[in-house]
């Protein structure tokens, strides 16, 4: 069984997500990191030297190969994998898929300290950061919201969110079929 996070970046996947791995004992596969080892450069340099739509088409690409191979384990999905192409069908039917939902405000905040890391947001003026989450959000909620599970994130530390997630399965689920 795989289990997938997704949500607008900053909601904590990468993190919650190596809370989990551990926390259940299954590998972590992070997509943004796949798709950057296969590539060679970061994901801010892919955007840069070679488009979005080269890294959308690697994402579908890796996305389609991770979940054919691989048995249990967490997935971390990029912030946009979902609006992408017929990702969320891809995603829901073969994982147990997790929405991250994170409040407007809460997302601002965590980004405003890490913008410069973020392609997408890098440019933004800081006052216009919440306006641009919030119209990111909406187009993207669409998507977001078709997760089998959400678990709300705001206010909560990671080892709590990893617990309620924890929750929805049962550890039977994990053990492999032989």
């Amino acid at each position: 069984m795989i289990i997938s996070l997704i949500g607008y970046m900053g909601s904590g996947k990468s993190h919650i997500s190596k809370v989990l791995s551990q926390k259940l004992h299954l590998k972590l596969i992070d997509l943004d990191k796949e798709i950057s080892l296969k590539n060679n450069l970061s994901i801010h340099e892919i955007f840069q030297k070679k488009g979005e739509i080269y890294f959308r088409k690697q994402e579908r690409e890796l996305l389609e190969e991770i979940l054919a191979t691989s048995e249990h384990c967490i997935l971390s999905l990029g912030g946009g994998t979902p609006a992408y192409y017929n990702n969320m069908q891809l995603i829901n039917k073969h994982t147990q898929s997790i929405f991250l939902r994170t409040s407007v405000k809460t997302l601002a905040e965590r980004l405003l300290k890490q913008k410069q890391k973020r392609p997408l947001i890098a440019s933004q003026n800081d006052e216009d950061l919440p306006e641009f989450i919030a119209k990111h959000l909406f187009e993207r909620n669409v998507y977001y919201s078709q997760a089998k599970f959400t678990v709300d994130t705001d206010g909560k530390e990671p080892e709590q969110i990893a617990d309620e997630i924890a929750a929805f399965f049962n550890p039977q689920d994990f053990r492999s079929h032989h």
